[in-house]
């Protein structure tokens, strides 16, 4: 009886965890969207600029995690040496249950943020100039150029952006292996985890309560594509 309970417990966190990663990580698509318009303007540096914002891709996610393992060490880590200059005590971020989950989603966007970034910067180029200039003689500019003339031609960078980034948010996997292994108190647990722990850890091999739990992750993605691809289609209807 206390297994089951604690069992439903463990799913409950797992999948309310899961919530939190889909809705912060979703904060990648906009993230990534202002740095390739700022990338997209000609100025002085901008391949360096490009170079660094692209870095992140290309490390591995343990790389990625690691690194912000070593940023949040409560006395060693760059993050506390940022506070103390500020008169801010310590935080251990990773040691706190109830901050844990939001310090490795901030890890995770790092890398996502900049995989946005280069899908919206390859979309700018297929921007059609026209459009943009006969808006710019209608008097549009700014965030009613941005939102009546640019983005609607960058729905298929925005589609290919959400999908990967809810991929990205529910195979979470990796980071959280790397920077807590679940912890602190199994605050952190995700679904993909908890998978990893009732099916193929040392005191699991539950093989149905995994698969179960990959029916649920396989859900709540659908769920989320299946919605954004009934608006797009709804979008596509109305436009004709």
């Amino acid at each position: 009886m206390n297994a089951c309970l604690a069992a439903t417990a463990n799913s409950r966190l797992s999948f309310w965890n899961n919530v939190k990663w889909l809705v912060l990580y979703l904060l990648a698509i906009p993230g990534g969207l202002f740095i390739a318009l700022f990338l997209n303007q000609t100025v002085r540096g901008i391949r360096l600029y490009k170079s660094l914002f692209f870095f992140p891709f290309v490390v591995s996610q343990v790389v990625v995690g690691l690194v912000f393992s070593w940023f949040y060490l409560p006395k060693e880590g760059l993050l506390n040496a940022v506070l103390a200059v500020f008169g801010m005590g310590p935080v251990n971020i990773l040691g706190d249950p109830t901050l844990a989950t939001y310090g490795i989603i901030a890890a995770g966007l790092w890398p996502q943020t900049a995989y946005c970034m280069i899908l919206y910067l390859t979309g700018l180029n297929a921007v059609d100039p026209e459009q943009v200039e006969a808006a710019r003689l209608d008097g549009a500019k700014g965030w009613r150029m941005l939102w009546f003339v640019i983005l609607p031609q960058l729905k298929p960078a925005t589609f290919i952006a959400f999908v990967v980034t809810i991929i990205g948010a529910l195979r979470s996997f990796d980071f959280i292996a790397v920077m807590t292994n679940g912890g602190p108190f199994g605050s952190t647990r995700v679904l993909s985890f908890y998978m990893f722990e009732e099916s193929l850890s040392e005191f699991g091999f539950r093989m149905g309560y995994g698969a179960a739990i990959a029916v649920v992750l396989f859900a709540l993605m659908l769920l989320f594509i299946g919605y954004f691809l009934w608006s797009m289609y709804q979008d596509e209807k109305g436009a004709h």
